[in-house]
């Protein structure tokens, strides 16, 4: 059997064979990566980690168009980035349908490696990183690779092709930008009517 490298690369060349071949070696890693962001939602929860890993995977494999994926790491990041929109939309859908869209603030504590919060607070942090990207793209990609797929900052910092420092302190001033942009959000649903 080929190892993970050479079969993202004929995955990205289209190779048919590649794709099934890589299930196998990607999928306790991928299920790992689902159950850890699926790990704090409530009871009764429909989405289950089995299910994301396998949309997620469809996403990035299916369609027949060519990926370009640049190793294991950057097909895992893509992999947290596939599962993070599947839960944002999943969300989106239950607050839509059931909730009438009310979010609750998700803090960001110094220990992140995955989100630890209802599916309610995913549309709160996506609200708050599509802010993020539009005042920093770098800092909102590193959140991403940090928080969603789980990576170190060092990992994402090779992902991103940035030197260790600049991503530790990218996270810094990431991990403030959304407390804040979050706590205020928090703060306005907060405050009585006044009218």
């Amino acid at each position: 059997m080929r190892d993970l490298t050479s079969i993202l690369s004929a995955v990205e060349r289209g190779e048919r064979q590649a794709a099934e071949d890589l299930l196998p070696l990607v999928y306790a890693e991928l299920r790992r990566m689902a159950a850890r962001q699926l790990s704090a939602e409530r009871a009764g929860q429909t989405l289950q980690a089995t299910a994301l890993v396998h949309e997620a995977y469809l996403r990035l494999v299916g369609g027949g168009q060519a990926k370009d994926w640049g190793g294991r790491p950057h097909f895992f990041a893509a992999a947290a980035e596939a599962m993070r929109r599947i839960l944002v939309e999943s969300a989106r859908r239950k607050a839509r349908l059931k909730r009438g869209g009310n979010g609750r603030r998700l803090e960001m504590p110094d220990d992140l490696p995955a989100p630890s919060a209802p599916i309610e607070d995913v549309l709160s942090v996506d609200e708050a990183l599509d802010g993020l990207a539009a005042r920093d793209a770098a800092a909102a990609e590193l959140v991403k690779l940090h928080y969603f797929a789980g990576l170190t900052l060092d990992e994402a910092a090779d992902v991103l092709g940035v030197s260790p420092r600049t991503a530790y302190r990218t996270w810094a001033f990431a991990r403030a930008w959304l407390f804040r942009k979050l706590r205020s959000e928090d703060e306005f649903r907060q405050t009585p009517d006044s009218g």
